[in-house]
């Protein structure tokens, strides 16, 4: 009630009526009728804590930045962490494919002349079979990489949008996450 006849006072106080020249403290003067709308403006505003209302959503906002920030920058770590893991396997497979390839050729040198043939044949499917299991255990470690930094980003991707978006805007965008995911996966 009181906010009620406040605002209907200032509007009456502020017609054009009064907006007209003169003494600077007389309501005929459109400066001193600014000036007095204005105070009654922010005194309005002081009376119902809006400054101090805004500043604390201000602060809360800063604060769930923050705590953003700190999330995104922990799933960071983690998904660096992971791959520093995976390329470390990765060179062990490699390591160990060396390993299996030196062996074959000194099994091919200690053979001799008589069985080069046989064993010409029998290195080149060692071989194969070395590359082929390089190549699996590589595509499987790649996958597995990429798998895990899907689902990272897929869950950091989750909770800042469900945080910042309408439930509308969020189903499409999931829609459409999951979309590229799958046309990037197949």
């Amino acid at each position: 009630m009181r906010f009620t006849l406040t605002s209907v006072s200032a509007l009456l106080v502020a017609t054009p009526a009064f907006a007209a020249s003169g003494p600077f403290f007389s309501l005929g003067n459109t400066d001193f009728v600014v000036l007095l709308g204005l105070l009654v403006f922010i005194g309005i505003l002081v009376y119902f804590k809006v400054p101090g209302l805004i500043g604390g959503m201000l602060d809360s906002r800063a604060d769930g930045i923050k705590t953003e920030i700190e999330e995104a920058r922990k799933l960071r770590e983690d998904a660096q962490s992971l791959l520093a893991s995976y390329e470390r396997k990765q060179k062990e497979v490699q390591e160990q494919a060396d390993r299996i390839v030196s062996a074959a050729k000194e099994e091919a040198a200690a053979a001799g002349e008589q069985a080069r043939v046989d064993l010409a044949k029998s290195v080149e499917r060692r071989l194969a079979a070395a590359e082929e299991q390089i190549g699996s255990a590589e595509a499987a470690a790649i996958k597995e990489v990429r798998d895990q930094a899907i689902l990272i980003a897929i869950a950091a991707s989750r909770d800042i949008i469900g945080k910042q978006m309408t439930a509308a805007d969020g189903n499409k965008l999931i829609e459409d996450g999951i979309a590229q995911v799958d046309a990037k996966l197949h």
